[in-house]
C-alpha cells in the first residue's frame, strides 16, 4: 500500500537550490552530495544533481497544495523577493483553486494552490 508520494526534482547548483527552497520554508534534513532531502511539515522533496539540465528547457513541474491562507503565503514570497512567474500571479481559477506560480533556479515550475468556494 502506498503511504506517501515524494517528488524527485533536479538541481544544477546545490547551494542555489538549498537557498531558494529554504526561502520557501523548506528545511533540508539530508545532504548526500548529489542528492538532497527537504521537508515542509509532513511533505518531502528529494533533489538529484543534474548538471547538464538547461533550466530554460526544463519540463519539470510540481503542484503544491496550500491548506489555508495562500494570500499570506504569497505575501511571504513577495517579501522574500522571490520572482513570481510572468504568467503566474495570484488569482482564482475556474476550477475553484486560488493559485500562483514560480520557477525555481533549475527551471522547475512550482504552482501553489488553495481550494476556494
Amino acid at each position: 500500500m502506498i503511504s506517501q508520494i515524494i517528488p524527485k526534482l533536479p538541481f544544477i547548483d546545490k547551494q542555489k537550490t538549498i537557498d531558494y527552497y529554504t526561502d520557501l520554508g523548506f528545511e533540508f534534513v539530508s545532504d548526500y552530495d548529489q542528492y538532497l532531502i527537504a521537508k515542509y511539515n509532513n511533505s518531502e522533496l528529494h533533489f538529484f544533481e543534474y548538471k547538464d539540465l538547461d533550466p530554460k528547457t526544463s519540463d519539470f513541474m510540481l503542484y503544491l497544495k496550500i491548506s489555508s491562507n495562500i494570500d499570506k503565503f504569497y505575501e511571504h514570497i513577495q517579501f522574500k523577493n522571490i520572482k513570481i512567474h510572468p504568467n503566474g500571479s495570484l488569482e482564482t481559477k475556474p476550477w475553484n483553486m486560488r493559485e500562483f506560480s514560480l520557477i525555481d533556479p533549475n527551471g522547475t515550475l512550482l504552482t501553489f494552490g488553495e481550494k476556494v468556494g
